[in-house]
């Protein structure tokens, strides 16, 4: 008998495509918040839904666990961190098993027909971090990356493993406001250089004034890049 998919231990937000579900999307919210809240969160920002006549989005909800930044307390996080820090090892055992669970989310795509070169991840703060791991550790093979206020720690287990990669990479769309006191822009600019360095076709959009926030002007840009890696059937026509 199979295994029981984990991706069922997540609770998540599903924004339908308006037309013939073609391509997904997996968005992942930053720590503390959830699939629902950051949903919210764009369309306020946006003043209506993010929606495409043909990308399903996903925004899942991480489990509450104890978060050591908050002294053990629980929070929806996708990972513990030791320090909210670029400068220190990653808590890379429950990094590893929220891969396994987001592997499963790709899976249940993949299972209902969508191409693995069809579904994109990122998401915002921490929810960025982990769809770097999801994808360049374990998902090579997806449409793309992006990430907004999101770092990498400086021996992260993400550039181990890039180290020993030679096939093809997603390509990371990297957005930062440069007032965030949280996650400094220079940890950002720091992860997106060592990404490049390491074979990843990576852009990175600073933003003026913008704190460890979303931002119209960035969601717009995004939303861009998104029909450019996952475009819908009368545009892939036309290529």
């Amino acid at each position: 008998m199979a295994a029981a998919s984990r991706s069922g231990l997540l609770r998540r937000c599903v924004v339908s495509p308006v037309g013939t579900h073609s391509a997904s999307l997996i968005f992942l919210h930053g720590s503390g918040d959830s699939g629902r809240g950051l949903r919210r969160w764009i369309k306020e920002v946006l003043n209506q839904d993010l929606t495409f006549q043909h990308i399903k989005i996903i925004y899942p909800t991480a489990p509450p666990r104890p978060y050591t930044p908050m002294k053990g307390g629980i929070s929806n996080v996708w990972f513990d961190r030791y320090k909210i820090s670029n400068d220190c090892p990653e808590h890379l055992e429950s990094i590893n098993v929220m891969c396994q669970v987001l592997t499963d989310l790709i899976n249940d795509e993949v299972k209902s027909g969508i191409k693995k070169n069809r579904i994109l991840v990122g998401g915002f703060s921490m929810g960025g971090c982990m769809a770097m791991h999801l994808a360049y550790r374990n998902h090579q093979d997806v449409a793309g990356v992006f990430v907004l206020s999101s770092f990498l720690n400086k021996a992260s287990a993400v550039y181990q493993a890039l180290q020993k990669s030679d096939g093809l990479l997603p390509e990371l769309f990297q957005c930062h406001g440069t007032a965030d006191e949280l996650v400094l822009h220079s940890w950002g600019e720091e992860t997106n250089s060592m990404l490049k360095s390491l074979g990843v076709s990576a852009k990175f959009h600073s933003f003026p004034d913008v704190y460890h926030e979303l931002s119209k002007t960035e969601l717009e840009k995004l939303k861009s890049w998104i029909l450019t890696k996952l475009p819908g059937e009368m545009e892939r026509q036309k290529e």
